[in-house]
């Protein structure tokens, strides 16, 4: 009998080990996304962006990639003050 049977992908996941990386990966797939739509709401190059936010292009690539989940609270900050918003972080 397959003891997965009735269960949510997410009871799943935590079983596996997998659940918070999962989450992860999604947050930041949602901020690349934001900040790339917001750009391109604005017209903003990757240039004016990386000016804006006062680090490199690189930087910005990296705040790009939905993949790479190694970015500072404070780029995400810098990020959203460049583009006229705030960064809200929450514990639920």
């Amino acid at each position: 009998m397959n003891q997965h049977i009735g269960s949510n992908f997410d009871d799943f996941l935590e079983e596996e080990g997998l659940l918070a990386d999962a989450e992860a990966t999604a947050i930041k797939r949602v901020i690349a996304y934001q900040v790339e739509e917001l750009m391109k709401a604005q017209k903003l190059t990757k240039t004016e962006m990386a000016a804006r936010m006062q680090t490199s292009r690189a930087s910005l690539n990296r705040l790009l990639d939905p993949t790479n989940r190694s970015v500072t609270l404070q780029t995400l900050e810098r990020a959203a003050a460049a583009l006229g918003k705030r960064l809200r972080v929450e514990l639920v």
